[in-house]
């Protein structure tokens, strides 16, 4: 006789997996009344003790990067035991880590399916300059924009990744880098020769941040918090390619510095380089910045312009970019195009690329030239992708009975 389930009957999993090891959540990610939360509702700690536990889990987990309760050392022996049986701090697996000889290192984190069916994979980049360390961090695990000129963008969406998640990316990264208090810098690493070394992080890996909203919020509001991570926000930076109805709330309820994935300065060159411009195009995403809140000449919004031969480089676009930013206090950076596997673009020519930032420096806005980094190990802009890909349903329901039955592998 077979015998068989119905996974997809409400509870049927729950139930099925009850012999199964479930995953530990992680204190990470949470705002301090959710850690008091989490202590309370596990029975571990009374109420009136939450505040003050909750307070000394933020100190160990964001001010020292702590990732194993056994290292809180003013906190009882019984109560870390009693954290470790209910909760995890632990960091992400590392499956890779990549230094490209420019000292640029790219990482590919694995995280658990949480949905997806199977273990989900994205990457982090981190780029080291003179005076300063920049973190590029995902919001997802692939992207549903599909521009045409990125590697991420071939990658269909998995799914969203969490605020644990997004901010793990931040910790895992500083723990390599030697960056928390009493840490070593790897021998030979390229860092900055004073202060942190990631001194700044930017939303621009893999995904659109925005469609992501609510974890990269709390993430982004947990790595400026004055008491823990500490970083300023003028020295986060949130990419978007123009999810409108979310540009004001990024300003008023994160208040982070903005940049713009632009790329063309008319909608129908736009709607073919950035297909989301068909939804919200150039007229409604400028009002939209016009609006940030905050926005001044001390707080400029960065607009990205990918350099691509033959497709938007000529004098005649650099003229329509400045008479498209009329009025607006910017920053217009110049990326010459990061190849990648099976693109038909090119980068354009430097001297075109010189040409045009000079007429744009000229038009008075600062238009610097990005240097392209890492592009050895594939880590440049454009260029991160992992090879996650969203299990179907049916596939996703039959992983999971055969790993309740205990012939699968986790």
């Amino acid at each position: 006789m077979t015998l068989s389930f119905d996974l997809t009957a409400e509870g049927a999993r729950d139930a099925l997996r009850a012999g199964a090891v479930p995953e530990k959540p992680s204190l990470i990610g949470l705002t301090r009344a959710e850690l008091g939360e989490a202590l309370v509702a596990s029975g571990i700690v009374p109420e009136r003790q939450a505040k003050m536990r909750a307070q000394q889990l933020w100190h160990w987990m964001y001010v020292r990067g702590v990732s194993d309760f056994s290292g809180m050392f003013n906190i009882s022996k019984d109560l870390r035991a009693e954290l470790d049986k209910h909760f995890t701090v632990a960091r992400p697996q590392i499956v890779e880590e990549q230094i490209s000889a420019d000292g640029t290192r790219k990482w590919l984190f694995r995280f658990p399916p949480r949905g997806a069916g199977r273990p989900v994979e994205i990457e982090t980049v981190y780029i080291p300059e003179e005076g300063r360390g920049t973190l590029c961090i995902s919001s997802q695990v692939g992207c549903t924009l599909t521009c045409s000129f990125c590697h991420t963008g071939t990658q269909k969406l998995v799914r969203n990744l969490t605020a644990e998640e997004i901010l793990a990316q931040l910790l895992t990264a500083r723990d390599r880098l030697g960056d928390f208090p009493d840490r070593d810098t790897p021998d030979g690493a390229i860092v900055p020769a004073e202060g942190r070394k990631v001194s700044n992080i930017v939303m621009m890996g893999m995904g659109e941040p925005l469609y992501n909203f609510e974890a990269v919020k709390k993430a982004l509001l947990i790595a400026s918090d004055g008491d823990g991570l500490s970083l300023s926000k003028r020295r986060i930076t949130l990419s978007t390619s123009g999810v409108v109805p979310e540009i004001f709330r990024t300003g008023e309820e994160i208040g982070v510095m903005l940049a713009i994935s632009l790329h063309a300065t008319n909608d129908d060159l736009r709607d073919l380089l950035v297909p989301i411009n068909k939804k919200y195009p150039l007229k409604e995403l400028i009002a939209a910045c016009r609006a940030y809140p905050g926005l001044s000449n001390a707080k400029r919004i960065t607009f990205e312009y990918v350099m691509l031969k033959d497709v938007n480089d000529s004098i005649d676009d650099a003229k329509g970019l400045i008479k498209l930013l009329k009025g607006i206090p910017a920053k217009i950076n110049l990326i010459p195009f990061n190849p990648w596997p099976g693109t038909n673009y090119q980068c354009s020519d430097w001297e075109t690329i010189e040409k045009f930032a000079d007429y744009i420096n000229n038009a008075g806005y600062a238009s610097p030239i990005r240097t392209p980094r890492g592009r050895d190990i594939l880590a440049a802009c454009g260029q991160l992708k992992s090879d996650s890909e969203r299990m179907r349903k049916v596939d996703r329901l039959a992983l999971e009975a055969m790993m309740i039955a205990g012939h699968g592998e986790a």
